[in-house]
């Protein structure tokens, strides 16, 4: 195909905010994945597709299959829309693909895009 520009699993755009490799990133509806650190302004890699366990809230709780949010405020998963801080930036990434309990510092989340608003 001549049109195709990239398969699309890692999209390079510039860094919204200073991210460490790992952390969760929102930029309208795309979220993904930071694949190394970057500072504000410079190129970062997204990693948009698979499975990444993500920081977080301590409170959320998760069965496989469920939902997954993630507050942009924060920087956490979230078990449902509403918990907590959702100022406008939480939306749906993904689905949980391991249980997660309360306590649990992370959430195992199979990522879907595009990012769905809530």
């Amino acid at each position: 195909m001549k049109n195709l520009v990239q398969p699309g699993r890692t999209i390079t755009v510039t860094a919204p905010a200073t991210v460490d490799s790992g952390d969760g990133v929102l930029i309208g509806s795309l979220f993904g994945v930071a694949a190394g650190d970057a500072a504000t302004g410079e190129s970062l890699d997204l990693v948009t597709e698979g499975v990444f366990a993500l920081a977080k809230n301590s409170a959320s709780v998760f069965t496989v299959g469920a939902f997954v949010y993630f507050n942009a405020t924060d920087g956490n998963a979230h078990s449902n829309a509403d918990e907590d801080s959702n100022s406008g930036g939480t939306v749906r990434i993904g689905v949980a693909v391991a249980v997660a309990g309360a306590g649990a510092t992370t959430v195992r989340v199979r990522l879907t895009q595009p990012a769905v608003a809530v």
